[in-house]
């Protein structure tokens, strides 16, 4: 029997998802709930396991392409059972079924894919001396790919006119070039997964968000003498850095605490504030950025925000996050500062009411006490919905983080 695997719903809201990588090929033989393929959603990439044990019979949608949820992707012939359609006591009738199908099959034109056709476009690829492998001699991006490595394409070189031939330029064919257009094209690139996702949240954010913002100046040089003296000594203890931000996440939590304004979301005839503070954390790649949540960051030590961190970015930039991660954040935090900016403003990550960007730590020469001082200084910069919160509230939620990161020791602020 023939068993369809079909794109599930990797989330309340996901309504589609591209296939990034096929995990197995035709003909491989699966075992229930091996992972079939990875899936990237506009939430998470996901590997999607086998619902039987059997024989991969055909892969119906190409890498690189989208497709709605509950459509066909692949289908399995389960192990110790016929194929449907097929009939023991007409093996003829079957036989000749078949063999009409594939003359039909070669008399058509072959489906092409998104991938296939821009892929085609972009490296004049004459697809009738492509030899497609799919389904239904159906051309994938892999066939397209032997093309180009198979085919020497020769181009014509003219060679710069010499002294004694002023007039005449020389030419010649050589062969492994494809012929170069007379213009620059233009890189055209897709706009799916995370990539979407990113655009669709940020105009929702902007459009029905009244965004405010401010900034204040924070002296963490305390903070930074505390974090240098510890530092070694837990990375050789835990085996991951004692990071800043995980201070800045604990600081922000205990704020959260004394003022829960800030711990709210917008929910259209009311303003829903949370109980519990979950910590979204933007965290990425070289390509995608995503949000995944720290949940309960105030009931943490330093040390436990610090290993969340560190296993959250390891799973982002190995496409590991699942859907539980990036799950039920209550405010969002940015580090900015890792790139070396010091003044931001975020927009915020809907439906929560702000986020706060921790800009770079800087040494900068300060008065105190009537004398100039160097001291390790950062920006802390907040974007706020004005439908939730007002300037008054957020001053003193920025205040009092200020107070809890200058006051900052070992006494204070224990690491475990």
């Amino acid at each position: 029997m023939i068993k369809t695997i079909t794109m599930p719903q990797l989330g309340e809201s996901v309504t589609e998802g591209t296939i990034s990588q096929w995990l197995i090929k035709k003909g491989d033989v699966v075992e229930l709930y091996q992972p079939l393929l990875e899936v990237m959603t506009d939430k998470v990439n996901a590997e999607v396991p086998s619902s039987f044990s059997g024989q991969v019979e055909t892969l119906l949608v190409e890498e690189g392409e989208t497709v709605a949820v509950g459509t066909e992707i692949c289908t399995i012939v389960v192990e110790g059972e016929a194929p449907t359609g097929r009939d023991d006591n007409n093996n003829d009738a079957t036989v000749a079924s078949e063999t009409q199908t594939e003359e039909v099959d070669s008399n058509a034109s072959p489906r092409l894919s998104p991938v296939v056709m821009r892929l085609a476009q972009e490296h004049q690829v004459p697809l009738d001396k492509v030899k497609g492998t799919g389904s239904g001699r159906r051309i994938t991006k892999k066939d397209i790919q032997a093309y180009l490595s198979q085919t020497e394409h020769p181009v014509k070189v003219e060679s710069v006119p010499t002294e004694s031939e002023p007039d005449i330029a020389k030419s010649k064919w050589t062969k492994k070039e494809k012929p170069k257009p007379s213009f620059t094209a233009d890189h055209e690139i897709p706009v799916t997964g995370i990539r979407k996702a990113i655009a669709e949240n940020m105009v929702r954010s902007t459009t029905e968000i009244p965004h405010a913002w401010m900034m204040i100046e924070v002296d963490v040089t305390n903070l930074v003498n505390y974090r240098n003296a510890e530092k070694e000594a837990f990375k050789a203890s835990e085996g991951y850095n004692l990071s800043y931000f995980a201070f800045f996440l604990n600081a922000v939590a205990k704020a959260l605490k004394k003022f829960p304004q800030l711990n709210s979301s917008w929910q259209g005839d009311k303003i829903v504030q949370h109980k519990d503070i979950n910590l979204s954390i933007a965290v990425g790649n070289d390509t995608e950025l995503y949000v995944p949540v720290i949940k309960n960051v105030d009931e943490k030590s330093i040390k436990g925000i610090a290993k969340e961190v560190h296993v959250l970015a390891h799973k982002a930039r190995h496409g590991q996050l699942s859907k539980a991660d990036m799950e039920d954040g209550t405010f969002t935090m940015n580090n900015t500062g890792t790139f070396g900016s010091v003044q931001s403003m975020g927009v915020i990550n809907y439906p929560q009411a702000a986020i706060l960007q921790v800009e770079s730590i800087v040494k900068r020469p300060v008065i105190i006490n009537d004398m100039f001082a160097a001291r390790d200084m950062v920006n802390l910069c907040l974007s706020l919905d004005h439908r939730i919160l007002d300037g008054v509230i957020c001053g003193k939620f920025m205040s009092h983080v200020k107070e809890i990161l200058e006051n900052i020791s070992g006494d204070t602020t224990p690491i475990y």
